[in-house]
């Protein structure tokens, strides 16, 4: 499984030991995290929680111009995770060579952009507009997931992107508002029925579960077994390590 570690520019993630505040923090941590096993990277400039302040495009873009021609400079894959098509086409321009397209490429300038480029996209599953404006329904998560990506990918069809997607259950904007035991249970039945999700012959990605704990370790746990092909991980170290442990590697 392919590793991107997770870099936020922005100031207001959850995770702060994700968050860089400037070119030499970013790669700085960016050089920590590929020797502790992950093998490219994730930069966002926007915040997708509830907590995180939304800015204009011009202020997220503010954030990554002069980081990720940095990160570029690395030579490993560099993805950038937006909903807003100007800030995607710029951060391409610069480097980037992955899409991870925060709003479920549902808006047709998300689609002109990465056909222009002919870039790989992450496809996340939204129930909203925007990771802002989730509508996460308990029930039968799996059907929903499906008329989802369908939808989505004769949108792809349309631009001759398909082959480009990747497929992501977008557990990662799990509702904040929901109690643990129902975002526990919600994504145990997403990650124990990822089988079904492989329906399109598409790689699959998963913001895999970061906090310490032993549930979010079983989640983690009944992803990896599935061996997805690629990962978004806040502490690549630890990944390997269960991976190792699970005779995976």
């Amino acid at each position: 499984m392919e590793l991107f570690a997770v870099l936020n520019a922005s100031p207001d993630s959850l995770n702060t030991d994700s968050i860089v505040t400037g070119v030499e923090s970013a790669v700085a941590r960016a050089r920590k995290v590929l020797a502790e096993g992950a093998d490219g990277l994730d930069l966002g400039g926007q915040g997708s929680t509830d907590a995180a302040t939304v800015v204009g495009w011009e202020t997220e873009w503010q954030r990554l111009a002069e980081i990720v021609p940095a990160l570029a400079q690395l030579g490993v894959p560099l993805s950038v995770d937006t909903w807003r098509p100007q800030v995607a086409r710029r951060s391409i321009e610069a480097g980037a060579t992955m899409l991870n397209a925060a709003d479920g490429m549902q808006t047709d300038q998300m689609w002109k952009v990465a056909a222009e480029f002919d870039v790989p996209i992450v496809l996340p599953f939204l129930s909203g507009p925007n990771p802002r404006e989730m509508q996460h329904v308990l029930a039968d998560p799996i059907d929903t997931l499906i008329d989802f990506f369908d939808a989505r990918l004769k949108d792809a069809d349309r631009f001759a992107m398909r082959h480009r997607c990747i497929i992501d259950p977008g557990t990662g904007f799990a509702p904040s508002n929901w109690a643990w035991a129902d975002r526990y249970r919600y994504q145990k039945i997403v990650y124990g029925n990822l089988d079904q999700l492989r329906r399109w012959d598409l790689p699959l990605y998963i913001a895999l579960p970061w906090k310490d704990t032993p549930q979010h370790w079983e989640l983690t746990e009944i992803v990896l077994r599935q061996q997805p092909e690629f990962g978004r991980v806040h502490y690549p170290d630890q990944v390997r390590a269960l991976e190792h442990r699970l005779g995976l590697m």
